[in-house]
């Protein structure tokens, strides 16, 4: 369920939605790490995220899957190369406007998508748990899980295990 209503809203979204779902869903990070991150952050040629100022102050990097990398060049190429935020504003006019999108703005667009999308149960912490819950399911083991999404303790993971 969660992550089929993850799928439907990426596909019924445009390209600077869609790549902020697309770092949502593939990189389990938290709606407020996504909002701050720089366009230097992301490696294209590996789909590396460096995630700066993680808990305990330390950096981490996580990884975007293969399929998502093209939904960020896509951005990146809409976007431009100029240093700043990855994800930033689009006025109404479609121009880009390189100023950070605050955590609330990102949540108010994506409710938003939501409900044009006719997902009234959406979250945006199901981008949180379908990206644990999937490595679970693949046999990734919860130590690497853990690591992945900061969580200080394994017992914090396990949560996301489905039964």
């Amino acid at each position: 369920m969660l992550a089929s209503a993850a799928t439907s809203l990426v596909l019924t979204t445009p390209p600077p939605l869609t790549a902020m779902l697309v770092i949502l869903r593939g990189s389990g990070l938290r709606r407020r790490k996504v909002v701050n991150l720089d366009l230097l952050d992301f490696d294209l040629s590996t789909g590396a995220i460096l995630v700066r100022s993680g808990k305990g102050g330390k950096d981490r990097m996580v990884y975007l899957p293969e399929e998502a990398i093209g939904v960020v060049e896509e951005w990146i190429g809409i976007r431009g190369r100029a240093a700043g935020s990855l994800l930033c504003k689009v006025n109404k006019t479609g121009r880009v406007v390189l100023q950070r999108l605050m955590p609330q703005a990102l949540l108010y667009l994506l409710q938003k998508r939501a409900k044009r999308a006719e997902n009234a149960s959406f979250s945006l912490h199901d981008f949180r748990r379908t990206f644990a819950g999937n490595l679970l399911d693949a046999g990734v083991d919860i130590v690497t899980v853990q690591k992945l999404m900061a969580h200080s303790s394994p017992d914090t993971t396990s949560r996301y295990c489905r039964i």
